[in-house]
């Protein structure tokens, strides 16, 4: 993959246009992303008492730093799918977050909308991940044909995962 702009990886930096592998970015980012988010989500959904301003600083300051990566890896042009992401992620949201409150016998209802801010801030950033993985392990950034199949894939993928689950919940 190409590097957007200029970022430190281990300590060795990284210029615009340089290449590097995806498996030194997404294996961590998804690793690391995933342990923040689940820990935003059960504060969120799962503890007792979690007062909403360490919630907020919390999750809201590990986003603000994955999206300033994002930018420095992926780019303005390829961030913008992050808010394609959220349209789509507004129903995979609701209908996955809604479907594993409903396996503890809760649902998004039960809390505040000011609470669901973390845990949605996590999802989309990780299925945005996904998306770019995704695009990466095909070789699809470089070929507009490919990359416009599997963007198909991907949205219409995403609405059958979403909709099933909407339905089972």
């Amino acid at each position: 993959m190409k590097l957007r702009s200029a970022i430190t990886i281990n300590g060795k930096p990284y210029q615009a246009g340089d290449e590097i592998s995806g498996w030194m970015i997404y294996p961590f980012f998804l690793f690391h992303m995933g342990v923040f988010g689940l820990s935003g989500f059960f504060m969120a959904y799962g503890a007792k008492d979690v007062p909403l301003l360490f919630l907020y600083l919390h999750g809201g300051f590990a986003i603000l730093i994955y999206v300033a990566f994002y930018f420095a890896i992926f780019g303005r042009e390829e961030v913008k799918w992050m808010f394609i992401n959220a349209a789509l992620g507004l129903f995979g949201i609701y209908s996955q977050i809604g479907y594993l409150l409903a396996k503890f016998g809760k649902q998004l209802s039960d809390y505040p909308v000011a609470v669901d801010v973390v845990p949605f801030g996590y999802y989309i950033l990780y299925t945005f991940l996904l998306r770019q993985a995704l695009l990466d392990f095909t070789g699809a950034h470089d070929n507009p044909e490919r990359k416009r199949t599997v963007e198909f894939v991907y949205i219409g993928a995403s609405l059958l995962v979403y909709g099933t689950l909407y339905l089972r919940s």
